[in-house]
């Protein structure tokens, strides 16, 4: 990048409202929450930490009669992890603390007056449709560093490191400029799903290259189901990030490293646009219009009731859907297949990630409790639990051995197992939210016929310029 990266100490809350304010995002979810403070007349309140003394029991200095809130998203894994297994794991070590437990499908809006008032909970689930732009949150010095829980003894082996005893590249993921603020915990796997059953009926197989996708698509088609879906309402993240995976293979990796870099002209690479060019094709032929307007729920739904053929998401959709999937249906992950025997990744390749994000707010009264219930979540009781209640990885390697994973998390592990090193990642949509917020907005349009693929790279690039040209906006690289 030519612009030289701020980093988060150098952004006060003011600079960060006076940058939001110009850049006229009024509407997301973060803006709402810092406006807040700056329409409250007063200083940012300073809570004290409280803190204990550090021992061998004890590594990170919790003070053990201090009170800990935890807020969960109830989205895809529900809660019961955290009240069935997380929180009793905490109590245990700390039994004179008193946890308080809230669930929300908006976090941002649960906590705008928390942090608008400086009294924001220890540990937060951040995610879904309104969580809060975990970039702003950096810039503004809200989330504790999390180098000291990596340093600390695992709960299981006093002489490992929890560094150790998780996956490869997972303190990475949740790292800004280096220093890590974010967990992400669950092991992620991304691609189109489609249900077993369904395909085994009707003698369908997975497609590895383009033209036997869009010949699977005109078999489906001529069965009178809708080949290919995603909700415009709320999941055209799932779309966009089907493109850029598909980008990614055809161009190799570095094209989605130098989109994450804000690089000149990074959305423009022949890659993205090619790959624009094959799924303008898939909306225009073979997805239902209407979906513009539902939510992912809806659309997963049609799917479960098998009017829907294929459908793209992360392995959360399995355990998503639980309720509504009918006995039999046997979800199955697709990795994006190849566009021309030239791309530079194989049909295997796919995106991975540790996903699912979690934080420990820096401004709480009892951030290192907060640091302490992470360190309970990475134990291997922490994980074996999350994963029997929700049927899901997690990245500590120790969590799911031995573990009988349904059909769908069996079926994107396999995947996983399948791509070996060719497996990626991306960042952007962490880092900057309005770049993500516009990413969605211009895959509604190609998708469903507004706009072509050459439109569709030049508006995001324009974004992606405006906000490196902004030198108030807080920069991050890998």
């Amino acid at each position: 990048m030519s612009n030289t990266p701020e980093t988060p100490a150098a952004l006060s809350r003011r600079t960060l409202l006076g940058r939001t304010a110009a850049a006229g995002l009024l509407a997301t979810p973060v803006v709402s929450l810092l406006g807040a403070c700056a329409t409250s007349g007063s200083d940012e309140t300073t809570t004290k930490a409280e803190e204990g003394t550090k021992s061998a029991a004890n590594p990170l200095g919790v003070a053990e009669d201090a009170p800990l809130e935890v807020v969960i998203f109830n989205g895809g894994y529900g809660e019961k992890y955290a009240t069935d297994v997380h929180e009793p794991l905490y109590k245990k070590a700390f039994p004179k603390a008193e946890i308080k437990h809230q669930s929300t499908q908006a976090v941002s809006t649960v906590l705008q007056p928390r942090f608008a008032s400086g009294n924001p909970p220890e540990f937060v689930n951040n995610s879904g449709e309104k969580l809060i732009d975990f970039g702003s949150l950096v810039a503004d010095g809200q989330l504790m560093d999390l180098t000291e829980l990596w340093d600390a003894p695992s709960v299981d082996d006093p002489n490992k490191k929890v560094r150790d005893t998780v996956v490869p590249g997972t303190v990475e993921a949740g790292s800004f400029n280096g220093k890590p603020y974010v967990l992400y915990y669950v092991s992620t796997v991304f691609g189109i799903w489609y249900s077993g059953k369904l395909f085994k009926e009707n003698g369908w197989a997975p497609a590895k290259t383009w033209s036997e996708f869009t010949a699977l698509l005109d078999g489906i088609k001529s069965k009178g189901i809708t080949p290919y879906g995603y909700a415009g309402a709320n999941a055209a993240y799932y779309q966009w990030n089907v493109i850029l995976t598909h980008a990614a293979k055809i161009g190799g990796t570095d094209v989605l490293k130098n989109i994450d870099n804000l690089e000149d002209g990074a959305w423009q690479q022949d890659a993205v646009k090619q790959a624009a060019q094959a799924w303008e094709e898939i909306g225009a032929k073979y997805v239902d219009k209407s979906f513009e307007g539902l939510k992912h729920t809806d659309v997963q739904l049609r799917q479960n009731q098998y009017k829907l053929a294929l459908y793209p998401s992360g392995d959360w959709l399995e355990g998503e859907q639980k309720k509504d999937t009918p006995a039999g249906f046997e979800y199955q992950l697709m990795p994006v297949p190849s566009l021309t025997g030239s791309d530079k990744l194989p049909a295997t390749a796919v995106r991975a990630t540790a996903g699912e994000g979690y934080f420990v707010s820096a401004k709480s009264k009892n951030p290192r409790g907060g640091l302490e219930y992470m360190r309970q979540m990475l134990s291997v009781a922490g994980a074996k639990g999350f994963t029997e209640v929700v049927k899901a990885p997690t990245v500590v390697t120790a969590g799911s051995a031995g573990f009988a994973f349904p059909p769908g998390v069996a079926s994107s592990q396999a995947a996983l197992a399948a791509a070996g090193k060719d497996v990626f990642n991306l960042y952007f949509d962490g880092w900057y939210k309005e770049l993500d917020t516009e990413a969605r907005t211009a895959t509604n349009e190609l998708m469903f016929g507004r706009i072509k693929a050459d439109a569709f790279v030049e508006r995001i690039q324009k974004r992606a310029d405006a906000i490196k040209k902004d030198s108030s906006v807080a920069k991050f690289t890998r």
